[in-house]
């Protein structure tokens, strides 16, 4: 994993962690077919985790996920934060599991993946085209960045996938069983999105279409909250919406659509 050294761009993360707080977009990485066959295709699969926080759990669990997809799959978290990563190697003896030093520029490497989770959130909305460039142009050819939010135990996530071509599509991810409205998610919106939950943006249409829907859907309960779920996305498309993914992920509270759905209506900052 040597790369050339780079001075870290960037600022610490709170470094709040849980055990299985990523599970959703872990589970995500090593389903979706696009981020599978991207891993599959790479000559030498290497997988970044960008601010993994205070302690280096969730990349354990992220890499653990994506050895099911490749055997030869290598990751590395990377923290601004030096005490971090010396934690992170005094714990974790794996070897294709490696820590070190770095930032936005990742630290000199050429993933083909790079997940970013609660890196962005302290920062203003303005600053976030120039990390997305900033990652995507230290990536291998063809990688993709998946840049997300999540509450503190993992029960509301977002994330946008990210290629050299720009934002492709915005994934919600939640957890059902505790769910009150769909739009419970806004407050954990990637950055690019948060404060665009406002009349007038596309994504504040789309999560008050989903409430709508999940209302509508209430009769449902009575199959169990699952089925509820996928009635509700069910009725957004027929509202028109053009969700990508299948059933079988709605009934795992996921609802992908494209980012020309949802993209802020001005477009001089986030594309």
């Amino acid at each position: 994993m040597a790369g050339r050294a780079l001075k870290p761009v960037g600022a610490p993360t709170r470094g709040t962690t849980n055990p299985n707080r990523l599970r959703r977009v872990d589970r995500w990485l090593a389903s979706d077919a696009g981020v599978t066959r991207l891993l599959r295709r790479a000559d030498e699969p290497l997988v970044v985790d960008l601010g993994y926080g205070a302690s280096p759990v969730t990349t354990v669990e992220m890499a653990r996920w994506l050895r099911s997809v490749r055997r030869d799959v290598r990751v590395l978290g990377l923290e601004i934060d030096a005490e971090r990563v010396a934690v992170a190697q005094a714990c974790v003896d794996k070897p294709w599991l490696d820590f070190r030093r770095g930032g936005f520029e990742l630290a000199g490497t050429r993933p083909t993946l790079v997940r970013a989770f609660n890196v962005l959130r302290q920062y203003d909305e303005a600053e976030v085209p120039g990390a997305w460039s900033l990652m995507l142009d230290a990536m291998a050819p063809g990688g993709l960045l998946v840049e997300g939010t999540c509450d503190e135990i993992g029960r509301l996530s977002t994330w946008v996938a990210v290629g050299h071509d720009g934002p492709r599509t915005l994934t919600l991810s939640v957890h059902l069983a505790s769910l009150e409205r769909p739009s419970t998610v806004a407050e954990r919106l990637p950055k690019a999105l948060i404060h665009r939950n406002v009349p007038g943006e596309r994504v504040h249409e789309l999560l008050s279409a989903l409430d709508v829907c999940w209302a509508t859907a209430a009769p449902h309960q009575n199959f169990g909250v699952r089925a509820r779920w996928t009635h509700t996305v069910h009725l957004l498309t027929g509202r028109g919406w053009p969700v990508l993914n299948r059933p079988s992920r709605w009934r795992l509270g996921e609802l992908t659509v494209p980012w020309s759905a949802v993209a802020p209506s001005d477009r001089g900052l986030v594309p």
